[in-house]
């Protein structure tokens, strides 16, 4: 599989609506778990009052990340191949 971070701009009204969205990524990926991981994500404050997310998964494809995100209805605004990885420091 490889890593992907996928950016969902203003995709959600507020946190309970994200919350939702986050339990049906959760629902629909345990159901193809050697197709797809969630493996963090980072909420952004959009413009307006609306959150975003930049969701890192792991993934045999884009496809494979598109069909997740249609039968959890979630947004997706760009899916960015991830080459490599640098910690300078592990997330607070």
């Amino acid at each position: 599989m490889n890593l992907y971070a996928i950016l969902r701009r203003d995709g959600f009204a507020d946190g309970p609506t994200l919350e939702a969205a986050a339990a049906r990524s959760t629902a629909e990926g345990d159901k193809v778990p050697n197709d797809i991981r969630w493996i963090r994500s980072y909420v952004l404050g959009e413009n307006g009052g609306a959150l975003g997310t930049v969701c890192i998964y792991q993934a045999s494809s884009e496809d494979a990340i598109r069909a997740h995100a249609k039968a959890a209805d979630l947004p997706v605004t760009e899916i960015i191949p991830i080459a490599d990885t640098v910690v300078v420091r592990p997330d607070p």
